[in-house]
């Protein structure tokens, strides 16, 4: 298993201190999230500004935004923005997508599409385009939502085949998780409607994506949640669960912004919850 640290609210500099320690303290990958305008959540930045620091301040850590609303990005920018971290981070780069959170006033506040479906509809046409355009090949689009005129895109990803896109899937709805199966990694989720998620859930991801998934290429089952500090042997059981289930990446998050920076950089210096060490 691999263990990232989605970095909190704090000033920008901070963000790529915690970002620094992180590498050191041994997480495999430091992310961002990706909003315009939350109240609640404090100061925040430019996710691929911030990336793009935290690039050329670490060398070994994973890094990407949890998660890129697709459906509120133009993806042939995206695509232009995303190459260049790639390269700039020497090939250390993840995408993980989804439709995004509606309490983002960057949606409602500005007039982009908040209908469910459409937006779904946005985020497939835009992972296409985006892997299309990866590609470094002449690509021409025509959707219901996009048209693209012929264009190449240069220069190419770094990462081979391309830089990984990890996609939210919203089980057992089987529409959203036959859009993971087409990409490089399962952010596991479920509506609140069906309940909250637990290892059980996972294992019938995994069965699901095994089953179905025809690409050989690897793929991630991704979870998130929090660990305590100062009690390594809870923090271990914690996961362990989760581990067992076919999760390859646990996420720690530390969503509460009341958190003092000291604990948070106190859990990070921590390091991550490796079992077996």
């Amino acid at each position: 298993m691999q263990y990232g640290f989605i970095l909190p609210g704090g000033d920008i500099h901070t963000l790529i201190e915690l970002a620094i320690e992180a590498e050191v303290a041994g997480w495999d990958g430091v992310f961002y999230w990706d909003a315009i305008s939350i109240e609640s959540a404090g100061l925040m930045y430019d996710p691929w500004l911030t990336l793009a620091a935290i690039a050329m301040h670490t060398k070994r850590a994973r890094i990407g935004v949890v998660l890129t609303p697709l459906s509120r990005r133009r993806p042939w920018k995206l695509a232009r923005e995303t190459v260049t971290l790639d390269h700039l981070s020497n090939g250390r780069l993840i995408l993980p997508v989804g439709l995004g959170a509606l309490d983002d006033g960057g949606f409602t506040k500005v007039g982009e599409v908040t209908d469910r479906k459409i937006r779904a509809q946005l985020l497939d046409e835009g992972l296409e385009i985006l892997t299309g355009l990866w590609s470094g090949q002449p690509f021409s689009f025509d959707g219901q939502h996009y048209h693209i005129e012929e264009m190449t895109f240069l220069p190419r990803c770094l990462q081979s085949p391309r830089i990984p896109i990890w996609v939210v899937g919203a089980w057992p709805h089987m529409k959203s998780m036959e859009r993971v199966l087409r990409y490089d990694g399962l952010l596991a989720a479920k509506l609140p409607s069906d309940g909250d998620m637990t290892p059980a859930d996972i294992q019938a991801m995994k069965a699901f994506i095994d089953e179905h998934r025809t690409d050989t290429t690897p793929f991630d089952i991704v979870w998130e949640g929090e660990t305590p500090t100062g009690n390594r042997e809870q923090a271990i059981s914690i996961v362990r669960p989760w581990a067992d289930a076919g999760v390859t990446w646990w996420m720690e998050t530390r969503w509460d912004t009341t958190l003092r920076l000291e604990e948070v950089r106190t859990r990070i210096k921590e390091g991550p919850p490796r079992i077996g060490q």
